[in-house]
Formats: C-alpha cells, structure tokens, sequence
C-alpha cells in the first residue's frame, strides 16, 4: 500500500509561481502523475514522470510552464508550476502507479492523494 499526502496549494495572483509536493510512503520508484479537477470539470492529466526520474510528460495546456521532477531519496515528486493562470485553478491530485507503463489517464494509477487547493486570481 501507498500513501500519498500533497502540500504546497494555495492562492497566488495570475503570473505567479507555486510548487507542489507529493510525499509517498513505501516504494519509491512508483511512476507519478499529477492530476486536477477545475470546478464543475472531470479530472484531467497535467504531468507525470517515470520511476527512475528520467522521461516526463505533459498536457499541452501546461507544457513550458509547469515542470515534475522526483527526489527519490526523500521519495517525494514535485510540480513547479510557473506563469499561473486563472484557468489553473483546480484542486490538484498526486498518483502513482504500480504498474510497469507510465500513464497520462485516471485509470492507469492505482494510488491517490487527497488533494490540494490550488487558486489563481486575475
């Protein structure tokens, strides 16, 4: 089993900058993803990252913007999210997966965080 707890969310002004943490219990070399549910919205893929750390992946509408990196010695996965945007807002939802490909769909992970607020005012 896998726990994953979320820190970092809150409310910034548009442009800028917020980083989330995603701390897992267990494993470390899970591949992770980062997820976020817009009000009224389904969730959706933002980025995710291979278990040993090298390739990422990201949805088009963050790509140059937000930035996932792990630190597998303190088996925690990052989300650097820069040029903030109202549309951004979205309580955001770490994963991972114990399965061998790395996903960018909801039913590829099979741990979840809680989730954290993130909110971008104009």
């Amino acid at each position: 089993q896998v726990q994953l707890v979320e820190s970092g969310g809150g409310l910034v002004q548009a442009g800028d900058s917020l980083r989330l943490s995603c701390a897992a219990s267990g494993r470390s070399n899970y591949h992770m993803g980062w997820f976020r549910q817009a009000p009224g919205k389904g969730r959706e893929f933002v980025a995710a990252i291979r278990g040993s750390g090298g390739r990422t992946y990201y949805a088009d509408s963050v790509k140059g913007r937000f930035t996932i990196f792990r630190d597998n010695a303190q088996n925690t996965v990052y989300l650097q999210m820069n040029s903030l945007q109202p549309e951004d807002t979205a309580v955001d939802y770490c994963a991972a997966t114990s399965r061998y490909t790395v996903a960018t769909t909801e039913d590829g992970y099979n741990y979840w965080g809680q989730g954290a607020q993130v909110t971008v005012s104009s």
